[in-house]
């Protein structure tokens, strides 16, 4: 079983879809550490340590995602967790902005994958078990 760490980034407070997450994910056999909202990077990057997860799950729905994830990669790289898997999700930049664009940002960032407000959170762990392989 994989552990990863969840959480909401930032600033935010948004904790329901977070729980709905980390449910689901549950449900699709993953050891799920719930990091809640108001986060940091390094709230992240010291609960995949301690858990020696494989993938950072990262929430954001009150548009700041980008500023929030800035640099998320470099210092999981010098913390060690180069090799971890990154998700980002929600309303993570402010206004209306083509999603590719956005993706393409976070990509770029560091992100293995990038998901618009709304996603289907089944397919997101689909992808996750694709992107982990076999425990």
């Amino acid at each position: 079983m994989h552990t990863v760490v969840i959480g909401v980034i930032g600033a935010d407070v948004h904790a329901v879809g977070n729980k709905i997450i980390e449910h689901v994910l549950k449900k699709h056999g993953f050891n799920v550490v719930n990091i809640g909202v108001l986060s940091s990077q390094e709230d992240f990057i010291n609960a995949a340590i301690e858990t020696d997860a494989k993938a950072i799950l990262v929430s954001s729905l009150y548009g700041h995602g980008e500023m929030d994830c800035k640099y998320m990669k470099e210092n999981c790289e010098e913390a060690g967790l180069g090799h971890v898997k990154l998700y980002v999700g929600g309303n993570i930049v402010v206004g209306k902005q083509d999603f590719k664009e956005v993706e393409a940002r976070f990509k770029k960032m560091g992100f293995d994958r990038v998901y618009p407000p709304g996603a289907d959170i089944e397919e997101a762990a689909e992808q996750l078990k694709e992107d982990l392989g076999s425990p």
